[in-house]
């Protein structure tokens, strides 16, 4: 059970967190209906209201799942924790980069040369060992919520998964281990790509940790051993890229030959990744860099030189392209935040730590991993490379950094930044599609025992009735009427959030309730194979605000083939939003959304400036009536 320890001045009071509630059934079924009446047609929302009416009905289908929802919640630590991993992660068969895998782009990097960049590259793994070293200590201070409810310590269980998960892929299901061993069994080594051959980097030697001069010897050493053409082995990582169900057949054939057994034993066991990336020869704009963070830039570039299924992988492009890859399995996005802004402050803020020449040690070279490919190997080779580069072919990627006002500006309106942005990116989508769809908004539910994440489903009623008001072309609102919708719009996705972060939404619930039902082998109740659950569940906007305090931006793609996938960071006087969609899809254009977005938010912050000054202005002289109205900035 993880007991939480908080800081009152020298003294440490440690307090277990509470359990992840269960919402009372009515609670969600009526939220449920509130949610999507306005997303489905009018027919189709009177069938499910009968459907949802009749599986919540005393004695009926709900109540008896209900029950055994209760019991499971007495009887575990976290009674939704299996089922939303499974669900979110580990039962999707598609490719991790892009579809999943969430990446932090760190501040551009100007190298002088291949040694300055190594430099960084063997500063950052020494930041990653102080890091590991404080999780293992279990000397992080603990997190306390901001934001809504501020103040409240969560649950600091993800952070201990960080370097000691592996996801391995299943022909079904994956399955995400972790290493919870005694210190002695932690892993000492981190696997380095360079060139897409992997080398093994032991970062301990005589039972000492390795420093920065010394790191930076072997990664040297690797650098040399990589541009060795003879010695060069086939770019296996490129097969972790691929489809799940792909790469668990293409494992399978690999560890029919124990060189491969060998070497994935070492893979799967490392702490960390660290790609030392080719230069690209783009420009390294912040959109061009999102997009590499994300897949590497396929076969031509980077993209082989990747092992997906480890949670970290730390980016060193030549050409100063930086960041974070990871597995979403293990943790959250805060924790990438966390341990990215700490390496960066490491990293920018100690002199450097090289050190005297008399007290370098010469540890073992670092060893390349051997690979025996057949052609059978090599044809699963070539497949995963044509797919990865339909992925890239197939992503839009576009970052607006809007710089006209952050959320200093929107806290003096006294709105949420989140909700009054999350408002705009519901504008955004109306002026584009002349309608409002299910949108997904991760809520963290880390107030509880192993609290991971719920749904903030922001396309609510007030919502479209807000956008519906600023995109009528028959000008028949007042700004008043805008303004009161506008408020309840930001009061309702403000509601909701305080319901999500203490575990009162819906979609866990929701999915506990199906997944009883398939454990008590019950024909699947109605609510569950009706259109408009299935509806419900394709996330078109997917969302999340992704603070920092660094400058850094983190981005993913979207989560179905017509979707958005919307990240943003609100920062004081601006907000970086990525925002990626599908080529394939003619009915998206991340470049229309980021205009859409772009106008949504000039025209909330007019709407608010005429209000307030309406609000302060004594009655107008009848020659002053008819002025045109110019935005202030």
């Amino acid at each position: 059970m993880p007991i939480m320890e908080k800081e009152t001045g020298r003294t440490t009071v440690s307090q277990v967190l509470p359990k992840v509630p269960l919402p009372p059934l009515k609670q969600t079924l009526d939220t449920y209906l509130k949610c999507v009446q306005h997303l489905v047609k009018e027919e189709q929302f009177k069938k499910t209201k009968a459907i949802t009416e009749k599986f919540g009905a005393p004695g009926g289908v709900g109540e008896v799942l209900q029950k055994k929802l209760l019991e499971r919640r007495d009887t575990t630590t976290n009674w939704v924790y299996d089922y939303w991993l499974e669900d979110m992660y580990l039962n999707n068969r598609l490719a991790l980069p892009v579809n999943s895998s969430p990446v932090m782009v760190f501040p551009k990097q100007t190298f002088r040369d291949q040694k300055d960049a190594l430099r960084f590259a063997a500063r950052l793994v020494r930041g990653v060992l102080d890091y590991k070293a404080l999780i293992d200590a279990r000397a992080l201070p603990v997190d306390f919520a901001r934001g809504q409810l501020a103040g409240t310590p969560l649950c600091m269980e993800q952070y201990y998964r960080i370097f000691n998960s592996y996801r391995y892929p299943g022909l079904k299901t994956d399955t995400l281990k972790v290493q919870m061993k005694a210190a002695s069994s932690a892993p000492e080594h981190i696997i380095v790509a360079c060139k897409n051959q992997f080398f093994v980097l032991d970062v301990v030697a005589n039972s000492k940790q390795l420093n920065e001069t010394e790191i930076l010897s072997q990664l040297e050493k690797i650098m040399k051993m990589s541009e060795n053409a003879e010695e060069r082995l086939p770019p296996l990582g490129v097969l972790t890229s691929d489809g799940r169900t792909e790469w668990a057949q293409a494992r399978d054939a690999l560890t029919k030959d124990q060189t491969n057994r060998d070497s994935l034993a070492l893979m799967e066991s490392c702490m960390c990744v660290l790609c030392l990336d080719e230069p690209c020869g783009l420009e390294a704009r912040d959109t061009t860099r999102a997009v590499l963070m994300l897949h590497g830039g396929g076969r031509e570039k980077n993209g082989a030189n990747r092992w997906y299924d480890k949670s970290m992988q730390f980016v060193v492009g030549m050409d100063g392209v930086c960041g974070v890859v990871c597995d979403h399995s293990p943790f959250e996005g805060i924790v990438m935040v966390q341990l990215s802004e700490y390496l960066m402050k490491y990293i920018t803020g100690s002199p450097c730590k090289m050190a005297r020449a008399s007290s370098i040690r010469d540890p073992p070279p670092p060893k390349r991993l051997l690979w025996k490919c057949n052609p059978h190997i090599q044809g699963l080779l070539a497949a995963s490379e044509d797919r990865l580069q339909r992925l890239v072919d197939n992503l839009d990627m576009d970052v607006l950094n809007f710089n006209v006002y952050g959320k200093d500006l929107i806290k003096k309106l006294k709105m949420s930044p989140d909700a009054f942005i999350q408002v705009a990116l519901q504008l955004a989508f109306y002026k584009c599609n002349k309608r409002l769809v299910s949108t997904y908004e991760s809520a963290s539910i880390r107030r509880f025992q192993d609290g991971r994440v719920d749904n903030i489903r922001s396309a609510t009623p007030e919502a479209l009735a807000f956008v519906m008001s600023m995109t009528d072309e028959r000008a028949t609102f007042t700004d008043s009427e805008k303004m009161k919708r506008l408020r309840d719009a930001i009061n309702a996705q403000t509601n909701y959030t305080i319901a999500a972060i203490t575990g009162l939404a819906i979609d866990n619930h929701l999915l506990g309730l199906l997944r009883i039902a398939k454990e008590l082998n019950m024909e699947k109740p109605e609510i569950f194979s009706d259109e408009t659950y299935s509806t419900s569940n394709q996330f078109i906007l997917s969302t999340s605000q992704v603070t920092t305090t660094v400058e850094m931006f983190c981005c993913y793609g979207p989560v179905v083939p017509n979707g958005y996938g919307a990240c943003y960071n609100p920062q004081s006087d601006h907000i970086i939003f990525c925002v990626s969609s599908f080529w394939e899809n003619t009915g998206t254009s991340s470049a229309v959304f980021v205009k859409a977005l772009n106008e949504s938010l000039l025209e909330i912050r007019d709407l608010c400036n005429r209000s307030s000054a309406a609000a302060i202005r004594p009655a107008v002289s009848v020659q002053g009536a008819g002025l045109p109205y110019k935005s202030g900035k």
